[in-house]
């Protein structure tokens, strides 16, 4: 007898697409590979709505060629697939799902700080293949996780799910972001929390200057036993600087769940036993993808007539 894995059900977006049928005509494309620019600009004739995923990039000459567009319907929270500022100047409205998501990523980012500290996936593949034969009382040795300092950079509403998960561990819990927030942990420098951090937690927005975030500098200020997790975007790490700190275990490990440039990962970041990669699955709850796929459609549903959708990202949009 086999186990079977569990599998995503697709009710959530069928009854994504009934909801819209509701209320207007559905041109659904089947498809997680997105749409290239010209496909995007070609679907779109006719459209006044769009419901898109982080695969659909929308850059500034896309969206001047949205003719009669309204609204793009994000399903997800970062809007970095879309140049939001081009949309505002053509007057098309952003929306995504923002709120609901934070605990299911939060519980995902904590998954892999404890799986990369108790070396799981390690003993996971040291037990599948056969490898266990007898007890060594260093056997897959980790580190512990309660008691110990975990840093956040980032302190907004998932970075504030994470510490308040760490403080069940009583970990102490240092942050830093663009300003103090009103929560139970010690606002610090970046390098502060760079340095004195047993885990450190990414949760800071893909930016221009977010990018590379954590690159080389960064990574040499972290303690030899520290270990890194992003749940964030991929680019906010210099990929190939990590790969190497942990080849040279100039850092212990690292949980990964989003890379540089997806869905590729760094060769020699897959060959690192002691980095655990999932493929972007922080928001991943049966739970959660539904209410992310409904608040999408409730959003794009909004705009077509003619109220404001929920969570909108960008209001100027309606001066344009």
């Amino acid at each position: 007898m086999s186990c079977s894995p569990y599998s995503s059900p697709s009710a959530s977006i069928k009854k994504q697409s009934i909801t819209c049928s509701n209320h207007a005509d559905v041109d659904f494309v089947s498809t997680d590979d997105g749409l290239s620019p010209s496909e995007l600009i070609l679907r779109a004739r006719g459209k006044q709505a769009i419901v898109s995923h982080l695969t659909d990039k929308f850059s500034a000459d896309v969206h001047s060629q949205l003719e009669g567009v309204r609204v793009i319907s994000n399903v997800g929270v970062g809007g970095d697939n879309i140049e939001i500022p081009a949309a505002t100047e053509h007057g098309i409205l952003v929306a995504n799902t923002l709120g609901v998501n934070t605990d299911t990523t939060a519980d995902l980012a904590f998954s892999l700080l404890l799986a990369a500290a108790r070396r799981i996936a390690e003993a996971d593949s040291f037990v599948r293949s056969g490898k266990w034969t007898h007890g060594a009382i260093d056997m897959l040795a980790g580190f512990d996780v309660h008691n110990r300092t975990l840093g956040i950079l980032g302190m907004g509403r998932i970075g504030q799910a994470v510490a308040r998960r760490g403080a069940g561990f009583d970990m102490r819990v240092l942050y830093h972001n663009a300003a103090p927030v009103d929560f139970p942990g010690e606002f610090a420098s970046k390098e502060r929390v760079l340095a004195e951090s047993d885990f450190i937690s990414l949760h800071v927005p893909l930016t221009t200057e977010t990018r590379h975030y954590i690159a080389e500098p960064e990574l040499r200020m972290m303690k030899p036993t520290a270990i890194l997790i992003n749940t964030s975007r991929g680019p906010v790490v210099d990929e190939a600087a990590l790969a190497q700190a942990i080849a040279d275990r100039r850092i212990a490990a690292a949980g990964l769940d989003v890379f540089e440039h997806e869905p590729r990962i760094h060769p020699r970041l897959v060959k690192c036993e002691n980095a655990v990669l999932t493929p972007h699955i922080g928001s991943a709850s049966i739970e959660t993808r539904r209410k992310m796929s409904m608040m999408t459609a409730e959003n794009a549903i909004a705009a077509l007539k003619g109220e404001r959708s929920p969570n909108l990202v960008n209001p100027g949009a309606y001066h344009s």
